[in-house]
C-alpha cells in the first residue's frame, strides 16, 4: 500500500512540475476549458431561476368572450350556462362579469372615476370569462373553442390569456435541452484541449519516456503522471470556469434586479449548487484524465 502511495504521489509531483515549467501553455489551455465551461453553467443558473418563477404562474388557459354592446340583459348568464353544458369536459369555471358591475368597479377607482365621469353611457360590454381545464393539448383545444365560440351570436370579440406562458415553458424545456447538447460539445473540448496538450508532452518526452522503459519502468508507471495532468487540467478548468461564470453573473443581476424591481419583486441569478458544481468538476477531471490516457496510447509506444 505504501508503495502505491508514493507511486501516485511522485506521479502527482511529476505533473505539477509539468505544468509549471510551461504556465503560459498551460493557462492557456486551462482558460479555453474554463470559458467552455463557464457558458453551460451561466445557462444552468438561468434555468435554475427561471424554473420556478414560470412554475408560479398560473398556466391554465383563460378564454375571455365579450358580448355585442346591443345584446339584452341576461344574454351573458344564459350563453355562459350553454356553454359549461356544451363543453364541460373541457371548461374548469366560468364567471359572468355584467357591464354594469365592471363600471362601478372602475368607478370605485380614483384613477378612474374622473374620466368615466363624463361618458354619457355604459362603453363596457358584458364578459364571460373561461378557465379551460390543463391537460397536455391545451394549445390546441384553445385554438379550437375559441374559433368556435367566436362565431356565436352575440359575441364580439374573443381573447385568449396565459398563453404567452405555455409558449415560455416550451421554450424553456428547449433551453434545457439545449443545455444538454452544450454541454456535450463543452465535454469535446475539453476532450480535444487535453489531448492535444498531453500528446506535445508526450512527444517532447518521448526520449525521457524511452529512457524510463529501458531501465525497467512499466506502462502504468509511465502513463500515470499523464493521467494527473489531465485530471489536474480540467479540475483546474472547472474551479476558473465557476469563477467566471460568477463574475458574468454579476452585470446581469444588476440588470435583471433593476428589470424586476420595476415590477415589483425580485429576482436573482444564482450559481448551481455546490455539490452540482463539485460533482461537474469532477466529471471534467475524468474526461481529462480519460483524454490523457488516449493520447497517450496513441502519441507514444511503450
Amino acid at each position: 500500500m505504501k508503495r502505491w502511495l508514493n507511486q501516485h504521489r511522485y506521479a502527482l509531483g511529476v505533473a505539477v512540475r509539468r505544468l509549471l515549467t510551461q504556465p503560459f501553455s498551460s493557462l492557456c489551455n486551462m482558460l479555453v476549458i474554463s470559458l467552455s465551461l463557464a457558458v453551460p453553467i451561466v445557462v444552468a443558473a438561468v434555468l435554475d431561476t427561471a424554473q420556478p418563477v414560470v412554475r408560479q404562474i398560473p398556466v391554465s388557459a383563460e378564454v375571455t368572450l365579450y358580448l355585442d354592446l346591443a345584446s339584452p340583459p341576461g344574454t351573458a348568464s344564459r350563453l355562459g350556462a350553454e356553454l359549461r353544458q356544451r363543453h364541460s369536459n373541457d371548461i374548469e369555471s366560468i364567471e359572468v362579469i355584467d357591464r354594469d358591475q365592471a363600471l362601478a368597479e372602475l368607478r370605485s377607482r380614483p384613477a378612474w372615476s374622473d374620466a368615466l365621469a363624463v361618458l354619457p353611457d355604459n362603453p363596457l360590454p358584458d364578459a364571460i370569462v373561461i378557465t379551460l381545464r390543463q391537460h397536455p393539448e391545451i394549445a390546441q383545444t384553445t385554438t379550437q373553442l375559441s374559433a368556435e365560440w367566436k362565431q356565436l351570436d352575440g359575441v364580439d370579440t374573443v381573447q385568449v390569456d396565459s398563453t404567452w406562458v405555455q409558449r415560455l415553458q416550451a421554450l424553456l424545456d428547449f433551453l434545457s435541452i439545449g443545455l444538454w447538447i452544450l454541454a456535450l460539445g463543452v465535454a469535446i473540448v475539453v476532450l480535444a484541449t487535453v489531448f492535444n496538450t498531453v500528446r506535445l508532452q508526450a512527444l517532447t518526452q518521448r526520449e525521457e519516456i524511452a529512457i524510463a522503459r529501458l531501465v525497467g519502468a512499466t506502462e502504468s508507471f509511465v502513463r500515470r503522471p499523464f493521467l494527473y495532468l489531465g485530471a489536474m487540467t480540467g479540475l483546474i478548468s472547472s474551479g476558473l470556469a465557476v469563477v467566471a461564470a460568477w463574475a458574468a453573473l454579476q452585470p446581469l443581476n444588476t440588470a435583471i434586479n433593476r428589470l424586476a424591481s420595476s415590477y415589483g419583486t425580485e429576482l436573482s441569478l444564482r450559481l448551481p449548487d455546490s455539490v452540482s458544481l463539485l460533482l461537474a468538476g469532477m466529471v471534467v477531471a475524468i474526461l481529462g484524465a480519460l483524454s490523457a490516457r488516449w493520447s497517450v496510447n496513441r502519441n507514444t509506444r511503450f
